[in-house]
């Protein structure tokens, strides 16, 4: 029951021919923790069965009031504005049948307008893709924090949020201003949210999710028909019935702020569907459009991208063909245009004649400096020009356009298909045919597609695949967008049957898309629900007892009990990615004494790093865990798996990856707070060395007791920098060189290695690149190419229009490699400076976050203002004057910079990797 006469908040819910999803909309609000509030079902006069539902959440729950219009409307308006008359609370706000509130909605957007006195309260909505049930966010971008807005031209991007749905008003506000929902028009959401924005004092904004849009497979709703004429003109209409309300009411100051809106929004949708409309819409799509087009000013159009300047300037001077080629390339920014025109500095997109200066200022592309690109970030362009099926196995041809020139000979193509983990892989033949285009032919045979031994239910993508000096890029394949489809059978296996599809994708760039679905007994195991599910459970425990870790630990205890097999050697770097870190150097100098040792590499995923001759073994397998059972050394540079406790008569070297400024170990709050049991199997972990490699006695000092290390110390300094003291050597020297020729680093360009740390609470999303790119490019493209090596805890990828000035260095699996190739690094909190120090090149550090990070969980040993080796700046301009004064910068920081090599780098001498072997390894007997 109500807990007062007056309801705090109104719920206006439209409803028209939508009985079977009604009662989950009202099902939503009933179940809010606002418990005092009225439901309005507003019927716009349905035909089916919705009346007779309605009545019947009228009839459980006095909350709920049913109200139906005498005939049907058309649209959403009046039945909102229905529920405005006869709402009773002095909030309310709407709710689509279709559509849900989070639990909380209700009672967080009230407790902010009463807090804050705002006109209305908009929140976060959640869209709900119901085929994959996946979930996304509306314009993240504006709910980050809460706030309140003194009005809508303090912060003119909230016209973006021109949802009538995500918002709590005031019922007062909405009274007082007239304010009803156009009635007779498409959109009108638009117009209203405008309307409100506009003559609101203030709104606040909430960083929740406070609206649930489903969005269902087969949506027939207004804002899902783009393809037609009518809902283009639809919503052109409601753009001009905003422009005309700001004119009468004194408010057209904010029309550049909504046209920026229309064009970034509204327009933008149909720019992205063009690839898929036939020549007569999107010739009479450009006959609606321009007309609105050309009242819109150019400081407006400067606004927006280079891509969708290009798509809107071919749109308003009729080059139609022209517009759906470069509408594919719409927030694809490794996409080229199929060919450029160059004049002397200046790229243009497509062609351009001599005299045509409209069309040289609005195509000129030359800030993508296209020509300045590397293969792995610039802009290439894949499309199928034939496909075709016979039985299972389909036929394509495909043009390639590389307009910037990046296929050059040696470079590797094909094409890949993944259904389930290993892609099919068909190598390409690129036959030059014209200027900047390559035509080739593949057969993908879908028998020889992996499916997993149960099939798969899934849709891919093929992709092309471009390599050339261990540089790599994958690209997508543009179909057209009229292909006819193709249908296969395909059985995998004794029984793995499946349906295949192939297809136009018709959405996005409209990639060519694979879809797969089970058949025959796989098929038929689905529907035994719960039993099907129960027994699925039983195979799984089994399962994970053989092959999972229980059964990988009794196979080791089993095999560690056998003798020692005494020349044989378990090496593994960074947990396995890769040849690398102080055991690659240590293996080396095992292979220059010729001792007779069997090493065995583990490796986890990427085996591209390690040389031929080398002997893998995959991290975590049986294979694995037999070579730690019977070897006689294990080298490391982590920590080996808990899972493996070390076996009599085995020595475990431990050489850790990297001296420590952030605490570890103990010094953890994390660990130290754990449970006795979790500290317990930390410590048994540590307990499993026998002898540790140090660098400095600062090491000593503030690893080994927070470790709790027992192991015998070699104060060798790390084998991983031998290279780097002596870098002047031919062989550095050398490898120096390598790198940068496979980077594509002009002679004349210095080189800046950024390499950023990972922060705890955001890892795998690149928040540990911290400098502004686009704004250091104008103050050092000039002199510097930055190589970006981000720690493989986060991730990173390169725009393409910042190509000519940044190169990925992740491919190197050992960073000594781009250390070398470097005249200088750029770092935070990284246990790279350590390192680095021992070049004596100059080290800079950008450390905007510094106050967080230090203030962090984790805890700093040192101050990093105390330590420094070089300037700690915060700001784009700073960064710039520090490394175009490089070696001033070096000069005035000399002090500091020796200050720091005697702390961190006072063991190392060049020669680590010779004193560890002479002290691990040459003390023993070898069979």
């Amino acid at each position: 029951m109500p807990t007062s006469d007056v309801p705090d908040v109104s719920v206006v819910v439209i409803v028209y021919n939508d009985e079977e999803r009604l009662p989950r909309a009202v099902g939503s609000l009933l179940d809010q923790t606002l418990n005092n509030l009225e439901v309005i079902i507003a019927d716009d006069c349905s035909t089916d069965g919705t009346e007779r539902v309605a009545r019947a959440l009228e009839a459980s729950d006095p909350r709920v009031r049913y109200v139906r219009l005498e005939q049907n409307s058309g649209g959403c308006s009046a039945p909102r504005n229905r529920g405005i008359e006869v709402a009773r609370a002095p909030y309310v706000m709407f709710l689509d049948s279709d559509d849900e509130l989070p639990r909380h909605a209700c009672k967080s957007l009230m407790l902010v307008a009463e807090e804050t006195g705002v006109d209305f309260v908009t929140g976060e909505v959640t869209r709900l893709f119901e085929e994959s049930n996946t979930t996304g966010l509306w314009y993240p971008h504006l709910f980050t924090e809460k706030r309140v807005v003194n009005g809508i031209a303090e912060r003119p991007e909230y016209f973006f949020d021109h949802l009538s749905t995500n918002k709590l008003y005031r019922t007062a506000f909405i009274r007082d201003n007239a304010l009803t929902f156009p009635e007779g028009i498409h959109y009108e959401d638009q117009l209203f949210s405008a309307q409100a924005f506009s003559l609101a004092e203030s709104f606040a904004v909430v960083p929740w999710s406070v609206y649930t849009w489903r969005l269902a497979p087969e949506s027939v709703s207004i804002s899902s028909s783009r393809h037609k004429i009518q809902n283009v003109a639809d919503r052109i209409g409601v753009a001009r019935l905003i422009d005309t309300w700001f004119e009468e009411n004194g408010r057209a100051e904010l029309r550049p702020e909504k046209d920026y809106k229309f064009l970034r929004h509204d327009f933008r949708l149909y720019l992205g569907d063009l690839p898929f409309r036939d020549a007569d819409w999107v010739a009479e799509f450009a006959d609606v459009v321009n007309p609105y087009l050309d009242e819109i000013s150019d400081e407006t159009y400067a606004r927006l991208s280079r891509e969708e300047r290009i798509c809107i300037h071919l749109l308003r001077t009729g080059r139609l063909d022209e517009l759906q080629v470069a509408a594919r390339q719409l927030g694809r920014p490794q996409l080229a245009p199929r060919f450029t025109t160059e004049d002397g500095e200046v790229t243009y997109w497509g062609a351009v004649a001599p005299a045509d200066d409209a069309s040289r200022s609005e195509l000129d592309i030359s800030e993508w400096y296209m020509r300045d690109q590397v293969l792995a970030t610039g802009r290439i362009r894949h499309e199928l020009t034939s496909v075709s099926m016979r039985g299972p196995v389909l036929h394509l041809e495909i043009r390639t356009f590389d307009p910037a020139g990046l296929i050059t000979e040696g470079t590797k193509a094909s094409v890949k298909l993944a259904a389930h983990k290993t892609p099919l892989t068909v190598p390409l033949t690129l036959h030059p045919e014209g200027e900047g285009q390559y035509v080739s032919k593949a057969a993908l045979d879908f028998r020889k597609v992996p499916v997993g031994k149960v099939g798969v239910a899934t849709r891919r993508h093929p992709v092309v695949s471009l390599e050339r000096d261990g540089a790599r890029r994958t690209d997508i394949l543009l179909a057209k967008h009229d292909q006819p489809d193709f249908r296969a059978t395909v059985t995998y296996h004794t029984f793995g049957i499946h349906h295949l599809r192939v297809k136009a994708e018709q959405k996005g760039a409209g990639r060519l898309e694979v879809t797969w679905q089970r058949s025959g007994v796989l098929k038929s195991l689905e529907p035994l629900g719960p039993y099907a599910r129960k027994a699925k459970g039983k195979v799984g425990k089994v399962r994970k007892i053989l092959v999972g870790n229980e059964g990988k630990a009794t196979a080791y205890d089993a095999v560690s009990k056998l003798p020692r097999k005494r020349s044989l050697a378990v090496f593994e770097a960074m947990e396995g990615r890769g040849y690398a870190d102080s055991p690659r150097y240590i293996y080396e100098e095992l292979k220059r004494r010729n001792l007779p040792i069997d090493v065995v590499w583990a490796y986890s995923g990427d085996r591209s790093s390690f040389p031929e001759d080398v002997t893998l073994v995959k991290r975590g397998s049986f294979a694995y865990g037999r070579a730690l059972a019977r070897a006689t050394y294990w080298v490391d540079s982590h920590n080996l798996p808990y899972l493996y406790p070390k076996p009599k008569g085995t020595r475990y070297l431990q050489t850790w990856h990297g001296q420590t400024f952030k605490a570890m170990g103990f010094d953890v709050p994390s660990l130290r707070g754990a449970s006795d049991i979790e500290k317990g199997r930390f410590r048994s972990a540590v307990g499993r060395w026998d002898a540790l490699v140090c660098p400095s006695a600062e090491f000593e000092r503030t690893f080994v007791p927070a470790f709790e290390v027992s192991a015998d110390l070699i104060r060798s300094g790390y084998p991983r920098n031998d290279v780097l003291v002596r870098w002047a050597e031919p062989e550095q020297q050398a490898r120096a060189a390598a790198v940068r020729e496979a980077l594509n680093i002009p002679a004349d360009k210095k080189v800046l290695l950024y390499a950023p740390t990972f922060r705890d609470a955001a890892r795998r999303t690149g928040q540990s690149v911290r400098v502004d790119f686009e704004s250091l490019a104008p103050h050092l493209s000039d002199e510097w190419i930055i190589v970006v090596r981000t720690h493989p805890y986060d991730r990173f990828k390169i725009a393409p229009e910042l190509g000519h000035f940044l190169r990925d260095g992740s491919s190197y699996a050992d960073i000594n490699d781009v250390m070398l190739a470097s005249d200088a690094v750029l770092t935070d909190y990284s246990s790279l400076m350590f390192d680095y120090a021992n070049t004596g090149r100059p080290i800079i550090l950008y450390t905007d976050d510094y106050e967080a990070y230090k203030g962090g969980d984790r805890g700093t040993y040192y101050d990093l203002e105390e330590i420094a080796p070089g300037p700690m700046v915060t700001t784009t301009e700073d960064l710039a004057a520090a490394v175009r004064d490089l070696e001033g910068t070096q000069e005035r920081h000399a002090q500091r910079y020796a200050r720091f090599q005697e702390m961190f780098c006072s063991y190392e001498t060049g020669h680590a990797s010779k004193m560890v072997v002479d002290a691990f390894f040459e003390g023993g007997t070898h069979d």
